[in-house]
C-alpha cells in the first residue's frame, strides 16, 4: 500500500522538494527573531549602538519577508502538489470504476462511491502536502529552539517544558476521540446524501405512487441522525478546544512565573526571559502541527484504504484485448 501511495509523487519530485525545502527554511528562520531579541535587550540597547540596532531591525524585517516568501511557496505549491496528486488518483479510481461490473453497483450505493471520489481523495491529497511537511516543521523547530533555549538557561527551558506534555497527550488522545466525531459526521453525511440522491432520481416514481409523504418520513430520519451527530461533535469540539487553549496559556503561565522566579534569585537576566517568551510562541505552533500529523495521517491512511479498496476489486468480466 505505501508502495502504491508513494507512486503518486513520483511525477512531482521537484514541487515536493522545493515544498520541503521551504519548510526547513522558514523553520530555521523563525528561531533566528528570538536569539535577536535577547541580543537587543542583552547587549545593543544598554551599549547605544544604534549602529548595530539598525542592522538587527533590518534583518528582522528580512527574515519576516523571507518566512513569507517561504509560506507562499509551501502553500501555492505544496498544495497544488496535493492537488495534482488528488487529479490523478481521481482519474485511475473513476478510469477503474468503468471497467467494474454490474454486479458492484448492486452492493454498492453512489453516495457512498461518490464519497469516496471527493471527501476521501481530498483527505488523501492533504495528507500528502501537509504530513511530510508538518513533521519537517515540527521536528526542525522545535528541536532547533529548545537547543538555544538549553545554552541559555537549564532551569527555564525545563519550566517551559513543564505543560507540553500534558498539551500533547491531551491533543493526541482527546484529538482522536473529535476526529471520530467528524468521521462520523462525514458518515451520516453521506447516508443523506443517498437518500436525497436516490429521492430526486425516482421522483416520477415517487409522484406516481403518492410516496412523498413516505420519502419525506424517512429523509427526516436520515436528517435527524445528522442533526444528533452533529451536536455531539460540536459537544466534544467545545471540550477539546477549551482545554488546549488552557493548557496553551499554561506555556506562558509556567515560563512567566518560573522566569520572574529565577530572576528574583539572579539565575537568568530579564532579557533571558523576554526571548523565551518569544520562543513558547514559536514552539507552540509547530506542537498543533504535530497533534494534528498524528490525527491527519490516521485519517489519510483510513481514506487511501477505501481508495485501495476499490482499485483491488476486480470486474467480474474481463473484456478480451481489442
Amino acid at each position: 500500500m505505501l508502495k502504491r501511495f508513494l507512486s503518486y509523487y513520483k511525477p512531482y519530485k521537484g514541487l515536493f522538494a522545493l515544498d520541503m525545502g521551504a519548510a526547513v527554511l522558514s523553520s530555521l528562520l523563525s528561531v533566528l527573531f528570538p536569539m535577536l531579541t535577547r541580543e537587543l535587550l542583552k547587549t545593543y540597547i544598554p551599549d547605544k549602538n544604534w549602529d548595530v540596532m539598525i542592522g538587527v531591525f533590518i534583518l528582522m524585517f528580512v527574515i519576516y519577508f523571507l518566512q513569507m516568501v517561504f509560506d507562499y511557496i509551501r502553500i501555492r505549491w505544496g498544495h497544488g502538489m496535493g492537488v495534482l496528486i488528488e487529479k490523478d488518483m481521481r482519474r485511475d479510481m473513476f478510469d477503474h470504476l468503468l471497467k467494474l461490473s454490474f454486479g458492484y453497483y448492486d452492493t454498492h450505493k453512489t453516495g457512498d462511491l461518490m464519497s469516496r471520489m471527493t471527501n476521501d481523495l481530498f483527505q488523501i491529497a492533504e495528507v500528502a502536502h501537509h504530513c511530510p511537511e508538518d513533521f519537517l516543521i515540527s521536528a526542525i523547530t522545535i528541536i532547533a529552539s529548545y537547543a538555544v533555549m538549553f545554552t541559555v538557561s537549564v532551569p527555564l527551558s525545563l519550566v517551559s517544558l513543564l505543560p507540553i506534555p500534558i498539551l500533547l497527550l491531551w491533543g493526541i488522545l482527546f484529538g482522536g476521540k473529535l476526529k471520530s466525531k467528524y468521521r462520523g459526521v462525514r458518515k451520516t453525511l453521506s447516508a443523506m446524501n443517498s437518500s436525497v440522491e436516490n429521492s430526486v432520481q425516482g421522483i416520477k416514481e415517487v409522484k406516481s405512487f403518492t410516496g412523498e409523504d413516505y420519502q419525506s418520513r424517512k429523509f427526516g430520519g436520515v436528517n435527524d441522525v445528522f442533526r444528533t451527530v452533529r451536536m455531539d461533535q460540536y459537544r466534544t469540539m467545545s471540550d477539546y478546544h477549551a482545554v488546549m487553549t488552557f493548557l496553551r496559556n499554561m506555556c506562558y503561565f509556567t515560563t512567566v512565573v518560573g522566569g520572574a522566579i529565577l530572576i528574583y534569585y539572579g539565575r537568568v537576566m530579564t532579557y533571558d526571559l523576554v526571548a523565551f517568551v518569544i520562543y513558547v510562541g514559536v514552539v507552540l505552533p509547530p506542537i498543533d502541527r504535530l497533534i494534528n500529523f498524528v490525527e491527519q495521517m490516521n485519517e489519510g491512511i483510513a481514506s487511501f484504504e477505501r481508495f485501495c479498496e476499490i482499485m483491488d476489486t476486480e470486474p467480474e468480466i474481463e473484456d478480451v484485448p481489442g
